[in-house]
């Protein structure tokens, strides 16, 4: 039994010795693992925070630039807002008076002109082929229907040509021309107040001039000296009128020749449609030759 005990003890020893060589074996490994991961973590954790510094980085400088262009904006405004009080209240304030009636002029015509704006070879092709197939009043109805100069012409036109009384061609001739030339005058409505307000944007800042000067003449005479300080307020005034009307005169002018060209456009239409119409009307069995 003593040999017994001994053997088991003496297993048991060995055991524990061998167990804790491993254990003593694997913490320096274990130690060094975690360490690797730690590592590891502090690398991964260096890298994320780098991205997130370049993330937000990013929308910094989007937001930099953006408040570049804001900055920028609001120094471009109110360095025209100080030119124009410089400029004078009084006649600054015609100068832009002008501009403002003359861009809502502008638009009301490029407007109406648009709309009344048609393509005439498919509306003239069709009210051909009415006309061709004896269905003048359905023709003037489409005519009714349809906005524009060229619709107005035709719907005169075939009013004629479906009367009893003025369906010979030289009737309907006369009033294709006579409507022709009340569309015509619809269409340069107001053209006339464009014009007088690009003439007298111009006007006005050469009237401002010549204030500027007269004010500057003074200054030397109330100062009794010729200097550049003295003159420097009165030219300054007389200088920022004139560039400020003449900017409104050029830009009124652009929209005025956009304006003429549309008009010419729907001009040509007019009489484009008034030959295709003189022409439906001769085939007509309705019209008196």
């Amino acid at each position: 039994m003593k040999k017994l005990f001994a053997i088991i003890a003496m297993v048991a020893v060995c055991s524990f010795g061998a167990t804790s060589s491993v254990m003593a074996q694997d913490t320096p490994a274990e130690a060094a693992a975690t360490e690797q991961v730690d590592s590891t973590s502090e690398a991964a954790a260096v890298d994320s925070a780098a991205v997130d510094t370049e993330a937000e980085a990013a929308p910094a400088e989007v937001a930099e630039t953006t408040t570049a262009t804001e900055e920028e904006n609001t120094s471009l405004y109110k360095e025209l807002k100080t030119k124009f009080i410089e400029g004078g209240a009084g006649f600054m304030a015609l100068v832009a008076i002008a501009l403002v009636l003359g861009l809502a002029l502008c638009i009301e015509r490029i407007i109406y002109l648009s709309l009344a704006g048609v393509n005439t070879r498919q509306f003239t092709a069709n009210l051909a082929s009415m006309v061709a197939a004896g269905k003048v009043k359905e023709a003037v109805q489409l005519a009714s229907s349809t906005r524009g100069p060229v619709a107005a012409v035709s719907k005169k036109a075939l009013a004629c040509l479906d009367s009893e009384d003025q369906n010979d061609i030289a009737t309907i001739e006369r009033t294709i021309n006579m409507e022709a030339e009340v569309q015509g005058t619809y269409l340069e409505e107001n053209c006339s107040w464009i014009t007088l307000f690009i003439a007298m944007a111009p006007s006005l800042g050469f009237l401002g001039t010549v204030i500027g000067m007269v004010q500057a003449f003074d200054d030397i005479q109330k100062a009794g000296d010729i200097s550049p300080t003295v003159v420097a307020g009165g030219m300054k005034v007389a200088l920022i009128t004139t560039i400020f009307g003449i900017v409104v005169a050029l830009i009124l002018q652009i929209f005025y020749n956009y304006i003429l060209s549309r008009v010419e456009a729907l001009t040509s239409n007019m009489e484009e449609a008034a030959q295709e119409l003189l022409v439906m009307c001769v085939k007509s069995d309705k019209c008196k030759k």
